[in-house]
C-alpha cells in the first residue's frame, strides 16, 4: 500500500523562446490551473509557475517580469543567451528542484492539455515519481507531420534510445528524481531519453493536443531531425555497431569479388571494362564517407563533453536569491 504523501509544492517549468504573442494568453491559463489545484487541495499554495526565458529576441522577458510583479505565483529566470529548448527545461528543473516536491514541464504554446496535470498529480500522490504526458492521437496533424513525428519515435527506439512513444517534454518529475538526475553531467542532453534512465516508478497520462494558440512553431522538420540525431548519438552506440556490421558485409562481398576476379583471370574469361570498376569504387567510397561521418558525429560529441562547458547560464531572476544556492 502506498504511503500517503503531504500536499506537495508544485513548480510548473515553462521554457519560452520568442513567445510574446502567446505568453499573455497562456500565463492566465497556467495561473488558473494552479489556483484550481490549490483549491482542490492537491497542491500547496506555495506552488509556483517558473518561466525560463531562453535568450528571446522579442519582449518575452519583459512580459515575464511584469507577470512576476503582478502575482507572486509567477517566477522567471533568463538565460544569458539562447541555448536550446532542452537546456532551457533543464535550467528550470534544476532551479526548482530544491524549492518544491514536484515539477511539471510544459511548453508555453498552450497545445498540451493543461487539465492532464490533475491526473499527473494524482499519480504522484499514488506513488509514481515520474509521470509522462503522452499524446493519445495525432488526427489534428497533417499527414506529413504525423508521419515524420511517429517515424521520429520509431527510429529513436530502433537506434537504441529508450523513449516513450508520442511523449515530448510534458511530464511530472519529483524532486527526489531530480536530485538523482543532477548527477547526469553530460553536455549533450536529450531529456525524454534520459529520464527513463534514472529509474523510479513511472506511468503515463494520455491527452489530446490542441492547435497552437498564437505564434509559430519552433520545431520544424529541420530541428526535429537535429533533435533525433542528438538523441541517438547521446544515448546509443548502435549506429557504430551498424557500421561494424556494414563493414563486415562489404568485406565479405569484396572477398567474394576477389575470388571471382582471380578465377576469371586463371580461366582467361576476364573482360576489360571500366563500368564495373567505377561502380565498385563509388560504392565503397560512399560507404566509407558515410561511416566516417557517423564516427565524426560521435567524436564531435566526445569533444564537446571533454570541454565540460556549462549547459546553461542564468543571467537574471525575477526574485532574490539570498540564502539560496
Amino acid at each position: 500500500m502506498s504511503k500517503i504523501k503531504q500536499v506537495p509544492v508544485l513548480y510548473i517549468v515553462i521554457p519560452c523562446y520568442n513567445e510574446e504573442e502567446v505568453l499573455p494568453v497562456t500565463s492566465g491559463v497556467f495561473l488558473k490551473k494552479v489556483r484550481d489545484l490549490v483549491s482542490s487541495k492537491k497542491i500547496s499554495d506555495d506552488s509556483r509557475i517558473l518561466f525560463v526565458n531562453d535568450g528571446s529576441r522579442d519582449a518575452t522577458w519583459k512580459i515575464i517580469t511584469e507577470l512576476a510583479d503582478q502575482d507572486g505565483h509567477f517566477l522567471g529566470i533568463s538565460q544569458s543567451r539562447n541555448r536550446g529548448h532542452q537546456n532551457a527545461v533543464l535550467a528550470g528543473l534544476m532551479e526548482a528542484k530544491d524549492q518544491c516536491d514536484i515539477t511539471i514541464s510544459i511548453d508555453c504554446d498552450g497545445q498540451d492539455d493543461i487539465n492532464a496535470m490533475d491526473k499527473m498529480v494524482d499519480e504522484y500522490l499514488s506513488g509514481c515519481e515520474i509521470v509522462y504526458g503522452v499524446r493519445s492521437k495525432r488526427d489534428k496533424d497533417t499527414i506529413f507531420k504525423r508521419a515524420t513525428a511517429e517515424s521520429f519515435y520509431k527510429v529513436m527506439n530502433f537506434m537504441g534510445a529508450e523513449v516513450v512513444f508520442n511523449h515530448a517534454d510534458y511530464r511530472l518529475v519529483s524532486s527526489r528524481v531530480l536530485q538523482e538526475f543532477q548527477n547526469f553531467k553530460e553536455v549533450n542532453i536529450f531529456l525524454r531519453g534520459m529520464m527513463p534512465l534514472v529509474g523510479f516508478r513511472s506511468t503515463s497520462v494520455y491527452y489530446e493536443r490542441a492547435e497552437r494558440i498564437a505564434g509559430e512553431s519552433h520545431y520544424p522538420l529541420r530541428k526535429m531531425l537535429a533533435l533525433a540525431c542528438d538523441g541517438i548519438t547521446s544515448l546509443s552506440i548502435k549506429p557504430i555497431r551498424m557500421i561494424t556490421s556494414l563493414g563486415l558485409l562489404v568485406a565479405v562481398l569484396s572477398f567474394i569479388g576477389i575470388i571471382w576476379a582471380v578465377a576469371g583471370n586463371l580461366t582467361g574469361a576476364t573482360v576489360s571494362g571500366w563500368a564495373s570498376i567505377i561502380c565498385i569504387v563509388c560504392f565503397v567510397g560512399g560507404i566509407q564517407l558515410l561511416c566516417i561521418g557517423v564516427i565524426g558525429e560521435y567524436i564531435g560529441k566526445i569533444y564537446m563533453e571533454t570541454k565540460a562547458r556549462p549547459r546553461y547560464i542564468i543571467s537574471e531572476r525575477t526574485y532574490e536569491k539570498e540564502g539560496r544556492q
